[in-house]
């Protein structure tokens, strides 16, 4: 099996307290706007709720998708779940290009 042929999907779980956005595949090329789309639908209704990004079903995310997962967690603190090499990459670099951005603003 390609795993990188995989469709890109997301699914949004909410709870009182928590708002999880899953994402599964491959977010590349025309996919970032669908991903930039779904995540600028649930900033209206993501008040006070925690924000966490599952990761663990991604088999890849291209620049433009990477560059996002920093803006995700910039504006919300975010936090990320990941079990694989891959995945544990996409999540530390969106946190390390939040602490780079605030670095380069002071």
């Amino acid at each position: 099996m390609n795993f990188l042929a995989v469709p890109m999907r997301i699914t949004i779980h909410q709870n009182e307290d928590l708002v999880t956005l899953k994402i599964d595949g491959k977010v590349a090329d025309s996919l970032v706007g669908e991903f930039r789309r779904a995540w600028q639908e649930l900033t209206h209704s993501l008040g006070s709720r925690k924000l966490s990004v599952d990761l663990r079903e991604v088999t890849f995310m291209d620049s433009t998708a990477r560059q996002l997962l920093c803006e995700i967690e910039a504006k919300t603190g975010a936090d990320f779940i990941a079990d694989r090499p891959l995945t544990k990459y996409y999540a530390e670099e969106a946190m390390r290009g939040t602490q780079a951005n605030s670095r380069q603003r002071d």
